[in-house]
């Protein structure tokens, strides 16, 4: 297999010839279309904890980064049963399971991380989806307790609402029926108030005195962070049974993620059972994929430049 690998955060992503692992049985080997570029693609590169746990579970050999990936099945074992030769598929890879990361030509998966695209569904919008859509479901439903059906009565504030997890979860929130109010700058305003969120302008006053004239919110999600969004100003803005959750914490919150009620963080972990209703939705169109760029696979190490610059509106996508 050919594959993205990186020495280290100061050496370019470089293509190498790897050698392929024997197909399990419950395995499918993937031919990569598309991978969608992640914050935690970058970070695990400079050795966080997450990186240094990858180093320690992950699989021997070159890191290869990368979660998000959407293609057609090339081979499968004997025990696969849902998907055949030919489909088109998206999943997330899991270094838990020895499994090397997405940013390859072929990836090699356990058949219950992918789900089928039907047609219609780009391979480059679904490989969109594994981080940040799954991040932003579990952040509502799974840990924010929205309900799925009917959440008419609720209302989810999300601070950074034009990033790659803040777009999904307005969309998400807002198919439920909940009102939803979302920060972000002067110039994402008009495609918030278009994925179905009342734009709060960071730049025109103080964000969580705006909010708070919203509330109180039964779900927060924070994209952005502590340093910028305090934790205590924003449980400040919850409902007596309200939740906040955090996408991206920060060693100093991990205190008081031990020992604040309704205060959570999240690793999303993409599978095909909670991609397919994200899938879904992509095919009856009620969620859309913002993607702010596509950028070849040979470029990799540009894309990554431009995610740690911040200013990244919807997604980037890796393209073969």
């Amino acid at each position: 297999m050919q594959a993205l690998v990186s020495r280290s955060a100061d050496t370019p992503l470089e293509w190498r010839d790897l050698p392929d692992r024997p197909l399990r049985a419950d395995e499918v080997r993937v031919s990569v279309e598309a991978a969608g570029v992640n914050p935690v693609d970058w970070k695990m590169r400079e050795l966080s904890l997450l990186g240094g746990v990858q180093r320690v579970l992950g699989p021997r050999g070159p890191f290869v980064t990368g979660v998000d990936f959407a293609g057609r099945v090339i081979d499968h074992g004997p025990l696969v049963t849902r998907v055949r030769v030919g489909d088109r598929v998206v999943g997330g890879t899991d270094f838990s399971r020895q499994q090397f990361g997405s940013y390859a030509r072929t990836v090699q998966v356990r058949e219950d991380q992918v789900t089928s695209l039907p047609e219609g569904v780009s391979v480059v919008d679904a490989a969109c989806l594994p981080v940040a859509g799954v991040t932003a479901q579990m952040c509502l439903f799974d840990l924010g307790r929205l309900p799925r059906r009917d959440a008419r009565d609720k209302r989810v504030l999300v601070l950074g609402g034009a990033g790659g997890v803040g777009h999904f979860a307005i969309q998400l929130a807002r198919n439920t029926g909940a009102a939803v109010f979302a920060v972000c700058s002067a110039r994402n305003t008009a495609l918030v108030q278009r994925l179905g969120a009342t734009p709060i302008d960071y730049g025109a006053g103080d964000a969580i005195d705006v909010a708070r004239q919203s509330g109180p919110f039964d779900v927060i999600v924070d994209c952005i962070g502590s340093k910028t969004y305090p934790i205590g100003r924003c449980r400040a803005l919850l409902t007596p049974t309200g939740r906040q959750v955090l996408v991206m914490p920060v060693p100093a919150d991990y205190v008081q993620l031990a020992f604040t009620p309704r205060l959570l963080t999240v690793l999303g972990r993409a599978n095909g059972e909670n991609l397919a209703p994200l899938v879904a939705a992509l095919a009856n169109k009620t969620l859309e994929v913002v993607i702010d760029q596509r950028i070849p696979f040979d470029e990799a190490e540009r894309a990554h430049q431009v995610s740690r610059a911040g200013r990244v509106v919807g997604k980037l996508v890796l393209v073969a």
